[in-house]
């Protein structure tokens, strides 16, 4: 559990804050010490002190510090995107994956391709693990994978996309 402003008599964030004198039982003592000024200041702003103090006495003691460190976390980034709060950095994120994953995959498609132009197919069978596509009559590899077959233009150079 967070620090008790209790220990060294400083009233809590949310009471110096508020303006009010902090109490033994008060119930945002252990999740807003009055070192993180800051924290209670956001969620406040963001909630309301009310409303935080009804969710923290409605979620279980042992989910209280994390129920406390979401709230802090949102309204932290509301104030960064009003419109979207945490939602949009999630958004982000997912699209930063998005495009990492079409990255790996044109990355792999090149991979295949060198490996295919290393491997004679008229030959014996590629040794255990490595793959041998055979040429098609334009004279392209064909790879088992659609997407592998058309060409990448992922980065817009000339370069075929190669680090």
């Amino acid at each position: 559990m967070a620090s008790s402003s209790h220990s060294s008599n400083f009233p809590c964030a949310a009471c110096k804050f508020l303006r009010r004198k902090c109490m033994p039982d008060c119930v945002f003592a252990p999740y807003f010490p009055p070192e993180e000024p800051q924290k209670f200041i956001n969620v406040h702003k963001i909630f309301g002190a009310s409303n935080v103090s009804k969710l923290i006495n409605e979620v279980a003691p042992h989910q209280r510090e994390d129920a406390v460190n979401s709230l802090a976390y949102e309204a932290e980034a509301r104030l960064k995107d009003p419109v979207y709060g945490c939602v949009g950095a999630i958004s982000i994120l997912q699209r930063q994956v998005l495009r990492l994953q079409r990255e790996l995959d044109a990355i792999h498609a090149d991979l295949i391709r060198y490996a295919t132009a290393t491997c004679n197919c008229n030959e014996m069978p590629p040794p255990m693990g490595r793959t041998c596509f055979h040429h098609n009559s334009s004279g392209n590899s064909y790879y088992p994978n659609p997407h592998w077959n058309e060409p990448y233009e992922g980065n817009g150079r000339s370069d075929g996309g190669s680090l």
